[in-house]
C-alpha cells in the first residue's frame, strides 16, 4: 500500500518495510482481527448485492416496455419492486451483521495490542525508556492504536463494501456488455496507476504527522505535569511558545497531507465523470448499430456510478491507509525494541527464602555510545549490612543502585544475589525480595488504601493499619482527614513532601522485601515529619539488608559500612570512621557536609 521507507527508532535497527508487510505483521500482532474474516468478507460482498438490483430492475423494466414500444403491465412493475424490496431487505440485514463482526474482531484485536503494547513499555529497561519522552511513550499505545481503529472499524468496512460494490458491478457490466465494460475500466485505469505513486508520496506525508502527534503530546504534557514549575519561573510565555510550535509542526504536517489527498480526490472525480461519458458515448453508439437495447445502456450509467463512488472512496480509503500505517507502524516499532532487561519468566530460578547479601563482580556499565560510568566494581554486601554509598554527582552512585535492583543490566560482569546472577531470576521473584524506595515514592490520584496496595495487592485494611503501628506512624495515619478513604492527589499532590515519604515507607514496609534500596530524599520537611520518616525507616531497616545512595551525614554516620564513588570507581570503603581517619574522598565530602550543617541545615543534617 505504501513505498518503502525508512525508519529509525532508539534502540531498533534501521529496517526498510513496506505498507504491506507493515499490515500483515500489524494483524499477525492482533490475531482475533483475523478469526472469521472469511465469512465477514463475504458477508460484505453479499451487503452490496442491494445497491447492484437496481440497475437490473430499470434494465428489465424499460426493455419490457418502453423500449420495445410495448406496455408493461403494473403487476410487472409490481413483482421486479417486491422482488428487489426483498434484496434490499436481506441485503440490510447482512450490512448489519458484517458490521458487528467486524467492529467487535478489530476491538478485540486491538485491545491486545494495546495490552501487549504497553506491557512491552514495562519490560523495557529505564534506560531506554529514558531515552524517548513520556508524551511519545503514551502516544504509541494510545493515539496511534485509536488511528488503527478507526482505520479498521470505519474505513475497512468501506474497503470491503467497495471491493465488493466494484465486484458486483463489473460482474453485471460484463454479463450485459464486454465492450463497455472495458471502456469503463480502461478510464479509470490512469487513476489506478497513478494511486501508487500517491500511495509512496501520503506514506511518507502520514508518517510526518503521527511523528509530530507524538511531538506534541510531549510538549502539551511537560507543562501540564510540571505547572508549578512554570509558574514559579514565570515562564509562562516560553513554554506556551514550545506548545505552539508544536501545535503548528502538527497543523502543517497534516495540511501538507491534505493537500495530496485533495489531488487524489479530484482524480477519482475526473475518472469517473470520463467513465460516464465514455459508457453512454459507446453505448449509444453499440445501441444505434443494435448491439445494446435502450434499457441496457441506461442500467450502464447507474452500473457505472457504482463504479464512480468505490474510486472516490478509495482515495480517502488511501488516506486513511496511510494514516493507520503510519500508526501501526510506530507501534510496531515499539515492539521492536528491544528489552534490554529481559525477564527469565517462568525458566527463572527461585531465591533461597532467606535474608541475602549482594554481591558485584567485576562489573561495569555504559550508556550507548558514551564511555562506561561504572568502572571494574567488585564488592560484597553481607546480609542484614546497613550501606552507604556516597559521592559527588555524576559518580556513579544511582547507577550502582539500579544495577542492585536490575533496572538496567551491566555490560561486562556480574550482579549477584547471594550466589544467584540476578539476570537469571524473574521479575516477580526478584521484586519480592529486593525493593527500590526513590528519592520521592510515585503516588498515583486514588486513595491512600488502593496506594498501599501496590506494596501487596491482597492487603486488607487491618494489614495496613498494623504496618502504620509497626512503623510507629500511628499518630500521622490518625491525623488524617478519611483515614484510608483519603484521596492522595495526582501524584501525591494533595499531601507533603514529607507526607508522600511516608506514605511510600509503608508501602515498602507492606511489601516486606529482604532487601532495601533507598535512594535517600533531600526535600526539606518539617521537623515532625522528619522524625517520623528517621523512625519509620529504622523500624523498616531492622533485620534487612539495605544500600541507601546517601545525601545526609547522619545517614552515613549511622551506616554499618560506606562506600565511596568517584568518576565511576569504587575509590574507598569502610566504616565512617575509618574513613574519616584515612582523609580521602570520603573525608573531604565529610568535611563539606558538617560545614554545611553548621551554617544551619542541608544534606549533613540530621
Amino acid at each position: 500500500m505504501s513505498a518503502d521507507t525508512e525508519v529509525s527508532l532508539p534502540g531498533v535497527t534501521t529496517l526498510r518495510e513496506t505498507g504491506g508487510t507493515i499490515v500483515r505483521r500489524g494483524l499477525a500482532l492482533s490475531p482475533a482481527i483475523r478469526e472469521g474474516l472469511g465469512f465477514t468478507l463475504l458477508l460484505a460482498v453479499l451487503s452490496t448485492l442491494g445497491g447492484s438490483v437496481v440497475p437490473i430492475i430499470i434494465q428489465r423494466t424499460i426493455d419490457s416496455g418502453l423500449g420495445s414500444g410495448g406496455r408493461t403491465s403494473l403487476d410487472d412493475i409490481g413483482v421486479y419492486l417486491l422482488g428487489a424490496l426483498a434484496i434490499v431487505l436481506v441485503t440490510a440485514v447482512v450490512s448489519y451483521w458484517m458490521r458487528v463482526r467486524l467492529f467487535v474482531a478489530s476491538e478485540r484485536g486491538l485491545a491486545e495490542l494495546r495490552v501487549t503494547a504497553f506491557r512491552h513499555v514495562h519490560d523495557l529497561s529505564m534506560l531506554t525508556q529514558n531515552a524517548e519522552r513520556r508524551g511519545v511513550l503514551v502516544s504509541r499505545v494510545t493515539s496511534d492504536i485509536d488511528q488503527v481503529s478507526i482505520f479498521l472499524q470505519m474505513t475497512g468496512i468501506m474497503i470491503v463494501l467497495s471491493l465488493g460494490q466494484m465486484a458486483v458491478a463489473t460482474v453485471i457490466m460484463a454479463f450485459y456488455s464486454w465492450q463497455l465494460t472495458l471502456v469503463v475500466w480502461l478510464c479509470f485505469l490512469p487513476l489506478a496507476i497513478s494511486l501508487k505513486y500517491f500511495a509512496s508520496r501520503l506514506s511518507r506525508a502520514y508518517d510526518t504527522v503521527r511523528r509530530t502527534v507524538g511531538e506534541m503530546l510531549a510538549v502539551i504534557a511537560e507543562p501540564v505535569v510540571g505547572a508549578s514549575v512554570v509558574r514559579a519561573h514565570a515562564i509562562e510565555e516560553r513554554t506556551q511558545r514550545r506548545v505552539d510550535d508544536g501545535i503548528d509542526n502538527n497543523l502543517g504536517a497534516n495540511v501538507r497531507a491534505q493537500k495530496l489527498v485533495a489531488v487524489t480526490f479530484a482524480s477519482a472525480g475526473l475518472a469517473g465523470g470520463l467513465a460516464n461519458a465514455a459508457a453512454v458515448a459507446a453505448g449509444v453508439v453499440l445501441g444505434v448499430a443494435g448491439g445494446l437495447s435502450m434499457g441496457t445502456v441506461i442500467a450502464f450509467a447507474f452500473l457505472v456510478g457504482l463504479l464512480v463512488g468505490p474510486a472516490q472512496m478509495a482515495t480517502q480509503v488511501l488516506t486513511e491507509a496511510q494514516n493507520a500505517i503510519a500508526s501501526w507502524r510506530r507501534v510496531i516499532e515499539l515492539l521492536d525494541t528491544p528489552a534490554d532487561v529481559v525477564d527469565p519468566g517462568e525458566s527463572g530460578v527461585d531465591l533461597p527464602d532467606e535474608v541475602l547479601g549482594a554481591r558485584f563482580e567485576h562489573v561495569a556499565f555504559a550508556y550507548p555510545g558514551g564511555p562506561e560510568v561504572l568502572s571494574d566494581v567488585d564488592v560484597a554486601i553481607a546480609p542484614r549490612q546497613r550501606v552507604a554509598v556516597v559521592g559527588e554527582t555524576g559518580s556513579g552512585k544511582t547507577t550502582f543502585a539500579k544495577l542492585l535492583t536490575r533496572l538496567m543490566d551491566p555490560v561486562s560482569g556480574t550482579v549477584r544475589l547471594g550466589e544467584t546472577d540476578i539476570a537469571t531470576v524473574a521479575f516477580s521473584e526478584l521484586r519480592q525480595h529486593v525493593l527500590m524506595v526513590p528519592q520521592e515514592g510515585f503516588l498515583f490520584d486514588a486513595t491512600l488504601r488502593e496506594n498501599l496496595r501496590y506494596g501487596r495487592d491482597d492487603a486488607d485494611d487491618a494489614a495496613l493499619v498494623a504496618v502504620f503501628d509497626d512503623l510507629e506512624l500511628t499518630d500521622w495515619f490518625e491525623s488524617l482527614p478519611q483515614g484510608l478513604d483519603t484521596r492522595v492527589g495526582q501524584r501525591g499532590e494533595s499531601l507533603s513532601a514529607g507526607e508522600r515519604q511516608l506514605v511510600a515507607l509503608v508501602r515498602s514496609a507492606l511489601a516486606d522485601p529482604d532487601f532495601l534500596v533507598l535512594d535517600e530524599a533531600t526535600s526539606a520537611v518539617d521537623p515532625q515529619t522528619e522524625l517520623r520518616a528517621t523512625r519509620a525507616l529504622e523500624r523498616l531497616l531492622q533485620g534487612r539488608t539495605s544500600v541507601t545512595i546517601a545525601h545526609r551525614l547522619s545517614t552515613a554516620e549511622n551506616a554499618d559500612r560506606v562506600l565511596v564513588f568517584d568518576a565511576g570507581r569504587l575509590v574507598e570503603d569502610g566504616t565512617h570512621d575509618q574513613l574519616v581517619a584515612a582523609g580521602g574522598a570520603y573525608a573531604r565530602l565529610h568535611a563539606s557536609w558538617v560545614a554545611q550543617a553548621a551554617l544551619g541545615g542541608g544534606p549533613g543534617g540530621a
